[in-house]
């Protein structure tokens, strides 16, 4: 591999990684927030008040309001009591407090989690791309004969293998 291949992805390099710099930024801390997705770091409570179909079961009912995990505590006459909510099974009328995210990280984080019928799912096909062609051209950017590039393959190999340790721990 000659000098002028190496200025060559040298520039993709550059280019590329200015080009997604911003993206790079939204994926990282999205990536950090959903790590704490299973707490209410961040989250602010919103009193939400909704008519749903009358007589529905318990199952139905957690279904409905899109909660994982969703158990009734009690039911006392027409009214099944949630935890930071309740449901009238005669009129279908559900009060409950809702947590969410900010407005703006809680759209990085549906970019994030996008999926292939997310109109935007290209992006996230193009970004995959993109960090692929990052983690490989890194290795084109310096002649093997270089000590760096030595350096290079060992911290790879490094960085792969604690990946592979920590995906059985």
């Amino acid at each position: 591999m000659g000098r002028k291949s190496e200025n060559t992805f040298r520039e993709f390099h550059r280019y590329l990684g200015f080009f997604l710099a911003g993206i790079m930024a939204v994926y990282a801390i999205s990536g950090i927030v959903l790590t704490f997705r299973n707490t209410d770091y961040m989250k602010s409570e919103y009193q939400m008040t909704t008519t749903l179909d009358a007589n529905l079961n318990e199952e139905a009912l957690g279904v409905a309001l899109r909660k994982r995990g969703f158990k009734v505590n009690k039911t006392e006459g027409d009214v099944m009591y949630f935890d930071g909510g309740s449901y009238n099974v005669k009129t279908g009328k559900a009060n409950y407090v809702e947590k969410r995210l900010p407005a703006l990280l809680e759209n990085m984080n549906k970019l994030h989690k996008m999926h292939s019928g997310n109109p935007l799912f290209w992006l996230g096909i193009f970004f995959g791309i993109a960090l692929l062609f990052f983690a490989v051209s890194a290795f084109f950017m310096f002649r093997p004969s270089a000590p760096i590039y030595k350096k290079g393959l060992y911290f790879a190999v490094a960085g792969f293998l604690l990946t592979i340790v920590l995906l059985f721990v």
